[in-house]
């Protein structure tokens, strides 16, 4: 899964999850991003978005993320739900739900409320592959420290 790849990437920052995200359209990669990757406390799903050029593709476009897309940032900063939900993206793909270990997300909530299918990725591809689970894997990438 190329989004638990780019999550692997993050700087490690107490105190944040390091998530990672992948924009595709029409089955071909648009974007990555993956947290702190851009200046400033970022997140994946922003800094993938903020990559992509012409904003007007974003509606079009299926969204994956290994985390739970935040309703709330600590930091003051955009949630990433609502970057979404203004793109007009309505494809989202999770990894795992965001557990509460600094806030109560209810990334899925809001988004299902705007509209966005929201889906949780199956771990039964990522098992044959790899021998682990792909929401424990998420959660691991997530925590590092």
């Amino acid at each position: 899964m190329i989004a638990l790849e780019e999550a692997n990437k993050a700087p490690i920052a107490q105190g944040a999850f390091s998530v990672g995200c992948v924009l595709t359209h029409q089955n071909e990669i648009l974007s990555t991003g993956y947290s702190r990757e851009l200046e400033g406390n970022t997140h994946a799903e922003a800094n993938a978005i903020a990559k992509v050029q012409d904003k007007s593709i974003l509606s079009q476009v299926e969204l994956y993320t290994t985390l739970e897309p935040c309703t709330v940032r600590t930091s003051g900063l955009r949630a990433c739900t609502d970057t979404i939900i203004e793109y007009g993206i309505k494809k989202v793909f999770i990894g795992v739900e965001e557990p509460p270990d600094f806030v109560n997300c209810q990334g899925v909530s809001k988004l299902k409320e705007a509209g966005v299918d929201v889906i949780f990725l199956s771990s039964e591809e990522y098992t044959r592959q790899t021998g682990r689970n792909l929401s424990e894997d998420c959660l691991i990438a997530a925590r590092r420290s």
